[in-house]
């Protein structure tokens, strides 16, 4: 297996504090001690990767708890903190370490200049076993315990139980995402706070509407706003290069989506996004301002900024997109604005669809059109790929709509399905996220993009009446 380069690697000084919170684990150099410290790969799953790293390097399960504040005043050095809890020793440490209770522990008596500042820091915010924390259920000590003899709970009953075989994928204050094992089938703990607390009820409704197309939830823990599921059988999307199997996800689609016609209250009120036609047209002149005053504080160039008189064109043509669109009188149903190929577990028999934060109810073709995208980016263009793919997803459709109706929303999906996404989200609306450069210039892109398909389907309507 390849190694992560240097300049790939990410430090972190780790916090391991004992399950009382008296405790902190710390290596002995001299008169001084460090704290343990992991190098892992960048851009990838913190959690699951330090926790790996701290078993492998010093002998130790930790459940990670969040990032203390004290990092944000060490990235000019490359080192970051996390804080954590001590579960089990399970090994033989790189270095010898030792506990010492933290209120031996001084600025002093520490090697690095900003490790005491991280630790009384982490002390705080996660405060004593079972207390709560004000920063979310999953900073504070202890709830790595309580949650699993809650899970211990709920299977119990079904005939299986936990191994002791966990991995933790993501941690903060307020979401969490781990897979446990059990002397039966796997199971997945989900959890989420702001912005995605609706996920909750979206995932627990649909799994209950749709019982053949999402992993079954065995029992929801409300006060975390959290969730347990089975383990889904087969492989995610994203793991496979088979035509087979993505047209088998993109047939698997359109059923559920037509499934979902008789649902789409209840599934919006379980607090899915409308992106019916009527709540899109709403959305296209105060996008289209705000888009227009992003492209007016752009600087770099190129690519070029588009003027307000394009913007202008822009909008109109996608309210005359909107209004074919309403004219083809296709159902509005489920959907999936981030339908990656991460979200799907396929096997030869079953598709399940996962991670509903952004759930909505609008034209099902938005759907395929974003899985038409990640299969270009995952398997790379190949047209008879894609056709078949297409070919898989209106074939379902086609039992119900007229040919001449699919044939039209395919041809509308590539512009809309953009301007869903990227009016359909909040980004464009939320001030302090518009001055960070990267929305900005990832929301300037989106637009350009939708200007190139605006053109293009202006072009082919121009030669169709020729």
């Amino acid at each position: 297996m390849a190694t992560a380069g240097k300049n790939e690697c990410e430090t972190y000084r780790v916090i391991v504090l004992g399950q009382n919170g008296t405790e902190v684990l710390v290596a002995p150099n001299g008169d001084r001690s460090a704290l343990p410290s992991v190098n892992i790969p960048r851009w990838q799953r913190v959690a699951e990767n330090l926790t790996a790293a701290i078993m492998t390097d010093w002998g130790e399960e930790v459940v990670c708890l969040f990032e203390p504040d004290a990092s944000a005043s060490t990235n000019a050095t490359g080192i970051r903190y996390e804080a954590t809890e001590h579960w089990s020793v399970s090994g033989k440490p790189k270095m010898p370490t030792q506990w010492v209770p933290v209120s031996a522990l001084s600025h002093d008596s520490l090697i690095g200049a900003s490790d005491y500042l991280a630790i009384q820091q982490s002390i705080a915010q996660c405060g004593a076993e079972g207390k709560r924390s004000p920063s979310g259920p999953f900073a504070r000590l202890g709830w790595f315990k309580e949650l699993s003899e809650w899970v211990e709970t709920v299977i119990e009953p079904l005939g299986f139980h936990l191994n002791g075989n966990v991995r933790q994928l993501n941690a903060s204050p307020s979401f969490s995402l781990l897979r446990f094992e059990t002397d039966g089938p796997a199971l997945w703990f989900k959890a989420v706070g702001k912005p995605n607390q609706k996920e909750s009820l979206i995932t627990c409704t649909l799994a209950q509407l749709f019982p053949n197309y999402l992993p079954g939830v065995l029992a929801a823990q409300p006060d975390w706003n959290g969730w347990l599921t089975r383990e889904a059988a087969g492989k995610l999307l994203c793991q496979v290069q088979e035509g087979a199997l993505w047209k088998r996800a993109a047939s698997a689609l359109a059923d559920l989506q037509i499934e979902s016609f008789d649902h789409v209250a209840r599934i919006l009120g379980a607090g899915a996004r409308d992106l019916g036609v009527a709540t899109l047209s709403k959305l296209i002149q105060p996008f289209i301002e705000s888009i227009t005053e992003l492209m007016q504080r752009q600087t770099k160039m190129p690519p070029a900024a588009l003027g307000r008189q394009e913007l202008l064109l822009l909008g109109e043509r996608i309210q005359g997109a909107l209004d074919s669109l309403e004219a083809l009188g296709i159902p509005d149903t489920l959907g999936h604005l981030d339908l990656n190929p991460g979200n799907i577990v396929v096997s030869p028999t079953r598709c399940a669809f996962l991670d509903w934060a952004e759930a909505y109810v609008g034209n099902a073709f938005f759907s395929l059109q974003y899985l038409l995208e990640h299969l270009r980016r995952t398997i790379g263009t190949d047209s008879a790929v894609e056709a078949k793919l297409v070919q898989s997803y209106c074939a379902q459709w086609e039992v119900l709509v007229p040919r001449g109706a699919v044939s039209e929303a395919l041809a509308l999906a590539p512009l809309l399905a953009i301007f869903a996404y990227a009016a359909g989200s909040d980004a464009w609306e939320d001030r302090e996220r518009l001055e960070k450069p990267a929305t900005a210039g990832y929301l300037r892109s989106l637009t350009r993009r939708m200007n190139r398909e605006a053109n293009e389907l202006a072009d082919r309507r121009s030669l169709c009446k020729c």
